[in-house]
């Protein structure tokens, strides 16, 4: 009996919209839906982090199964016949992102709202329902923007609780359980202990929460400014790919460039080292790159009693 990958003993195959695909044991309903070619929504879910099912937007209709189940978390078993776009699954996907819509802006959130689009959801049919201003106060996050210094800002009415910043800031990468979810159903913030300010907080600066916010709750300053200004344009930018130069692990940044300036630095989520996942230096510390050229005095502009090397004056030898 053979235990090596892709050995028959260790897959799977289960049913996608009619299509059998096989995956390795132990992968989830998301990966065998990949597998099937079949695009499904995620806002929660992240490849170099740990799923905690809470947006539940990837949900598919499993057979025998009374409830709609997350693909993200949701091992693949062999004989599962799945249905990734029956109208329940629809039904539930829309009301998810219209629920989001309708308490955060989401403005932002460029794959929340593409997929708004293609499930038709309208978040604009909850507020219309209010009926008094004090409704549409507790109805919408209404905080404003957090802005403590030159590295990110924090935006609450742009956070849809998705928990991927608390994952990276945990066990998933920096291991400094900085922030945590705190308060009871609307009122659910993300905050630091004791909601204390980010200096005074665990917060190590590393930015890996920034990395993985769907909404733009957390965002790079730089893009923050740019986007006040309307200079803000992803078309335009190019992404090149580095090592990160202040130490030897090898960690790989991600330039995104706009008119020949860093606007800001990622790391490809599939990299062996890195993960996805970057320190403070190599997230932030690339404004040395756009420092002012030294330019030496010339010549031309010593007058002709000022000393030079091949023009040495007797106070310039000393004595």
């Amino acid at each position: 009996m053979s235990s090596g990958n892709g050995s028959a003993s260790s897959q799977v195959t289960v049913s996608i919209d009619g299509r059998e695909v096989s995956v390795p044991q132990g992968q989830t309903i998301l990966a065998a839906c990949t597998a099937a070619g079949v695009n499904t929504p995620t806002i929660c879910w992240a490849p170099n982090l740990t799923p905690v099912n809470v947006c539940r937007v990837c949900v598919v209709e499993l057979e025998g199964s009374r409830t709609l189940v997350p693909a993200c978390s949701r091992p693949a078993e062999d004989g599962m016949q799945i249905s990734t776009d029956s109208e329940r699954v629809r039904h539930s996907r829309r009301m998810v992102l219209e629920f989001l819509g309708s308490a955060n802006d989401v403005s932002q959130a460029a794959e929340i709202t593409v997929w708004s689009q293609h499930y038709g959801a309208d978040a604009e049919r909850y507020s219309s329902a209010l009926s008094t201003e004090a409704d549409a106060g507790v109805a919408h996050v209404d905080d404003p923007v957090r802005i403590q210094d030159d590295l990110y800002i924090r935006a609450y009415d742009r956070c849809v609780l998705c928990y991927k910043c608390v994952e990276a800031c945990g066990d998933d990468a920096q291991h400094t359980f900085a922030i945590a979810v705190a308060g009871r159903g609307f009122d659910a913030r993300i905050r630091t202990e004791y909601d204390v300010e980010l200096p005074e907080s665990a917060c190590v600066y590393c930015g890996n929460c920034v990395a993985v916010c769907p909404t733009g709750a957390l965002q790079f300053r730089t893009e923050f400014d740019l986007r006040a200004v309307g200079e803000w344009r992803p078309d335009d930018q190019t992404v090149s790919r580095t090592v990160c130069s202040y130490c030897g692990v090898g960690c790989n940044l991600e330039l995104h460039v706009q008119d020949e300036q860093i606007v800001k630095v990622t790391s490809p989520a599939d990299h062996s080292v890195t993960s996805g996942h970057l320190c403070i230096k190599g997230r932030f510390g690339w404004q040395y790159v756009h420092a002012p050229a030294f330019e030496p005095a010339t010549t031309d502009a010593l007058t002709p009693d000022s000393p030079t090397p091949d023009n040495p004056t007797p106070d310039s030898m000393g004595s």
